[in-house]
């Protein structure tokens, strides 16, 4: 009875190294041929088992000898000549569930989506690989123009409706500083508005900021912005945002080293595809976290979405007021959300990312720039805690207001009577006020309503066509 047990026991390890090294290699050639011949010797002594018996003490030795431990990530599948039994794995590896995108557009897709499309497609999955490195790397536009793919691929996620997603720029401005706007015609024939603001440092290497929108026009019409005295289109589209920061980088022959959603547009109102952008432009186009920073004018429930994400980027606050009173009339959607709670929602932020908040502050000459108000100013900051930061704008000049620029000593004073109050603050340098490309001027006739494409018989008469202009500013 010893012996048969012994056989038994030889079997049961014969088929777990068969298993291990796989029964088309010489190990699991030589394992399974041992298990034959021990089962020859199993029925010529008439010594037989049940095959409830057998499964049960697989599975223990499945559970206790060191080789299973090496292969218990997998799972066992045993064959006998009348069943086919499936053991599953004791701790499975989660796999992360890769989700599908909301349209048709390749840009903006993570690698572990470009994967399985391809498997979707029929491909393997390195074609994914390769569809991730056209887009980001070498930056292709037309799905014809992936080289790399076979051309049968290629067809067929034409012929399913797949399309890169790049828009082309419609035209372009450049300031004597050497910023750069960009017009960006966008499918549904709607212009957004993009900058490229280079600065060199001592060094002689250049620091490229790409100012991106996030929405085509702007519904909350602050009174001091252009944007919003334009009118309101629609969101943009994940890919959309992408687009501006490689269109920028083709514009300077340079990478993009940060990035602020400063452009056309509140980004919490589009706050899912914003989120979609800065995972992209992280993971995808590899600009870090701390180089990119999101700004608001304040919309209530936002800023505790953007929190638990737990981003390493700066949050702007767009602020302009010390008081609830005065911000109101800077920014009519203040009325919505008072400032105890966008306070308390900043310091929320500040615990639970460990990143600063900036404080955006427009100084409009004679409405907000005083003494008093800068005062006021460090005194709301000291009372909700540590961990704020000021950054003046001084006003750009728009039609359509009534607002003036401070002059240079009013800016200096206000700074100095923060810095005195411990008050961490910088003013910023104004870029590309000649292109109607620095902050609050951003705006265009067709963010509204979309421009009107030529048909052939008006490319061939032009005359019968009057010409439309770009208003880049109001």
């Amino acid at each position: 009875m010893d012996q048969r047990w012994g056989l038994f026991w030889c079997t049961v390890l014969t088929r777990i190294y068969a298993f291990e090294f796989g029964p088309f290699t010489f190990y699991g050639y030589l394992w399974t041929s041992l298990e034959r011949n021990i089962q020859v010797r199993y029925r010529s002594r008439g010594f037989e088992f049940g095959e409830g018996l057998s499964m049960a003490l697989l599975q223990f030795m499945c559970s206790v000898t060191p080789l299973a431990r090496a292969v218990r990530s997998r799972s066992l599948i045993v064959s006998s000549s009348r069943t086919v039994v499936t053991v599953p794995s004791s701790s499975t590896t989660t796999k992360t569930k890769v989700s599908p995108p909301d349209s048709n557009v390749l840009l903006g897709m993570s690698e572990e989506q470009l994967q399985q499309l391809a498997i979707d497609f029929g491909q393997q999955s390195y074609r994914g690989k390769q569809l991730h490195h056209l887009l980001y790397k070498r930056r292709v536009k037309e799905i014809q123009e992936f080289s790399q793919v076979p051309l049968a691929f290629r067809t067929e996620l034409q012929e399913a409706g797949w399309v890169v997603g790049r828009s082309s720029v419609h035209s372009s401005v450049v300031a004597a500083d050497g910023t750069i706007k960009l017009l960006i015609k966008l499918e549904d024939n709607r212009l957004v508005e993009t900058v490229g603001i280079p600065v060199a440092d001592d060094k002689g290497s250049v620091r490229l900021t790409a100012c991106v929108s996030s929405q085509v026009g702007c519904p909350l019409r602050c009174s001091f912005c252009a944007t919003g005295k334009g009118g309101f289109s629609r969101n943009l589209k994940g890919h959309e945002i992408v687009e501006q920061v490689l269109a920028i980088e083709e514009v300077f022959n340079n990478r993009v080293t940060n990035v602020v959603f400063m452009g056309m547009g509140e980004p919490m109102l589009n706050l899912k595809e914003v989120l979609a952008a800065h995972r992209c432009l992280n993971k995808d186009v590899q600009i870090g976290q701390r180089m990119m920073t999101i700004s608001t004018v304040g919309v209530p429930n936002t800023i505790k979405k953007l929190a638990s994400h737990k981003l390493q980027s700066t949050l702007a606050l767009s602020l302009h007021a010390p008081n609830q009173k005065l911000r109101e009339k800077i920014v009519p959607s203040a009325k919505a959300y008072p400032l105890e709670a966008i306070m308390k929602d900043c310091r929320d932020y500040f615990h639970e990312t460990s990143r600063r908040v900036s404080f955006e502050y427009t100084l409009l000459a004679g409405v907000n720039d005083d003494v008093e108000h800068a005062k006021e100013l460090a005194e709301l900051l000291h009372q909700w805690g540590p961990g704020y930061h000021v950054n003046l704008i001084p006003f750009n000049p728009i039609d359509g207001t009534e607002y003036k620029r401070p002059y240079r000593k009013a800016i200096s004073i206000f700074q100095s009577m923060l810095e005195s109050r411990k008050i961490t603050v910088s003013v910023r340098q104004t870029r590309g006020l000649d292109a109607s490309a620095a902050c609050g001027q951003l705006r265009n006739e067709f963010q509204k309503s979309p421009l009107v494409t030529p048909s052939i018989d008006d490319i061939q008469q032009p005359e019968s066509e009057p010409e439309h202009e770009v208003a880049v500013a109001c």
